[in-house]
This record gives structure tokens, C-alpha cells and sequence, in this order.
């Protein structure tokens, strides 16, 4: 992912903190090409990095969830779904985890915000991403609190989980039936947040790409990526979560030198609390969108680079 590259590049030259970065990929190849990929780009001693392969976290996973069948099958469904149960593998209890996305990019030299002693905090991004719909049920359905407007680009919390909760989770949302889709992490995210506490990045700050309807008709209307991305104010901003089709254009930006000079922004800001999707918001956000569907609308507005 060539997209990846960058956001180490970034993460690395701007952080203003020491980093220990744990990177947890598929398989031994991956490992071997990722290792080769972050010795080449010159990392300051400063910071610290490993990369560690499925078969690794698999067998610290029969020790960790030797109790927790739910979990053991859960981390082996899509592999997005490893970034909710495998940081716990690779920390020490009590201990500070920060939970990336591959698709970040950090413009200016920054600081993380402070890990909160209790919770969670996430990115903020409207609208609502839980799908599919039969997990979301199935989560109404056991009266499980859900969260809105979650993004999955950042995580931070403390490695101190309720692991016999979060089993639970997983086997009411469906365990090995689940579907194997990406979103899935989103929905746990959700439950995690109202279990849990916490709250949402300033998105001032941690700022997540949204793909706007007036974005989807410049693109239309013949638009560059690059030019769209141009106009992204991201000269006060921590993080920036490139989801969707963003990615590559950070990755071409970044190629051709495109994006300015970076700034200080280490002021700590203040999170905003979780709002709940209550089960008659979430029905009227999918009657919505079935009208919007069946009037074409995606249709029209598919994406182009």
C-alpha cells in the first residue's frame, strides 16, 4: 500500500513525541517487505518500531483469549477486524495503546492527545458508516448502545478491556456468522464507546475526509482528486484520515511535493462526548437511504479519481 508509506514517513518525521510503534501485518512476506519498506525511509533513533506477522499474533492470541472462543474466531474473520483484538497482544496491561489506520497522514509536527485513564477515544465523521444492516440489528436487538458519527482511523484507549464483555459482544452481534466485512470494526467501535466512555477527537484537529455531495459533482464535472484535496485546510491539522478514495491522492500529493510546509500543532484539545444512534435514528437514516437508492443517486455519483 504505497499510501501506508507515507503515513509512517509522516508519522515519524512530525511526531514531537518518542514513538514505540508496533506494526501488525498478514504474512511472513509482509513482514519481510514492510521491514525492508520502513528501514528504507530513515527513522529518527528516537523512536522505536517492530513488525510482527499473523502467525506471531496467533500464538500470543491462545494465551491472551485462551478463555474467549468468541474473540480467538473473531481476530481470524476479515482481517480489519485483527485492529480491534490484536493491539491487546502486543501491550502490557494498564498500557497506553494508540490504534492507526494505514491511510493517515500527519501534515504538521503534532502531539498526541493524552490517553484518558477510562474510555475511549475515536474520530468523528458523519454520517453514520454501521453496516451491515443484520449485525446493527443484532445489536439493537441484545440492547446494545451504539455510537454515532464513528470514525475508525484513530483509536486510543488503555490496554485494560473487559475481555469477558467484549466476548459477549461478539457472540451477540452474531459470532461465526458474522460477515466477513470490513465495516463490522465500525459497529464494535460503537459498542465499545458507550460501554466504555470517552469521546471524539476535535475534529478540528483529527480530521477526518468527508465525501461531501459537492465533492462527488466537481469530480463529476471532470475535478482532479488533487485539486479536490487542495482545497482540504489542513495547515492546523493533527491528523488527517484519507478515507475512501482520498488515500491516493495523499499518495500522489505527497510524491509530487504538493502539500505546504508543516506547522507546530501540539496544543492538546479537548474531546467532545459520544452521541448515541438510538434504533429510530438509525430506521430513519436507512429509509433515507433506500429512497436516495432507489432514485439512482449512488449511481450517478460513483467515485472517480
Amino acid at each position: 500500500m504505497p499510501y501506508a508509506r507515507h503515513a509512517l514517513i509522516s508519522l515519524f518525521a512530525h511526531s514531537s513525541e518518542s514513538l514505540s510503534v508496533v506494526l501488525i501485518t498478514d504474512t511472513e512476506l509482509d513482514k519481510q517487505e514492510i521491514f525492508s519498506a520502513v528501514s528504507s525511509i530513515g527513522v529518527s533513533v528516537r523512536h522505536t518500531w517492530s513488525v510482527h506477522s499473523q502467525a506471531e499474533a496467533d500464538d500470543r492470541a491462545q494465551t491472551v483469549f485462551a478463555r474467549h472462543a468468541n474473540l480467538l474466531n473473531f481476530r481470524l474473520g476479515h482481517p480489519c477486524w485483527r485492529k480491534l483484538t490484536d493491539p491487546i497482544l502486543f501491550s502490557n496491561a494498564g498500557d497506553e495503546m494508540i490504534i492507526l489506520d494505514p491511510d493517515l497522514y500527519f501534515p504538521n509536527y503534532f502531539a498526541f492527545e493524552q490517553t484518558p485513564k477510562e474510555g475511549v477515544l475515536l474520530m468523528w465523521q458523519p454520517p453514520s458508516c454501521l453496516l451491515p444492516h443484520e449485525v446493527v440489528m443484532s445489536a439493537y436487538g441484545a440492547s446494545i448502545r451504539l455510537a454515532h458519527h464513528v470514525d475508525i482511523g484513530v483509536a486510543q484507549l488503555r490496554n485494560d478491556l473487559d475481555l469477558d464483555w467484549f466476548d459477549w459482544l461478539i457472540a451477540n452481534l452474531g459470532g461465526s456468522g458474522i460477515p466477513r466485512v470490513m465495516h463490522v470494526e465500525a459497529i464494535v467501535w460503537a459498542a465499545l464507546a458507550m460501554r466504555v466512555g470517552g469521546g471524539y477527537f476535535d475534529p478540528d484537529y483529527w480530521y477526518c475526509w468527508r465525501y461531501r455531495q459537492w465533492k462527488r459533482v466537481a469530480l463529476r464535472l471532470g475535478m482532479s482528486g488533487i485539486r479536490l484535496l487542495k482545497v482540504e485546510k489542513l495547515d492546523s491539522v493533527k491528523c488527517f484520515h484519507a478515507s475512501g478514495v482520498a488515500k491516493w491522492w495523499v499518495e500522489e500529493a505527497c510524491r509530487r511535493q504538493l502539500f505546504h510546509m508543516p506547522r507546530s500543532v501540539v496544543t492538546p484539545s479537548v474531546p467532545m462526548p459520544f452521541e448515541e444512534l438510538t434504533l429510530a435514528e438509525y430506521e430513519s437514516d436507512q429509509r433515507l437511504k433506500r429512497l436516495i437508492r432507489k432514485l439512482g443517486y449512488y449511481k450517478i455519483m460513483s467515485a472517480r479519481a
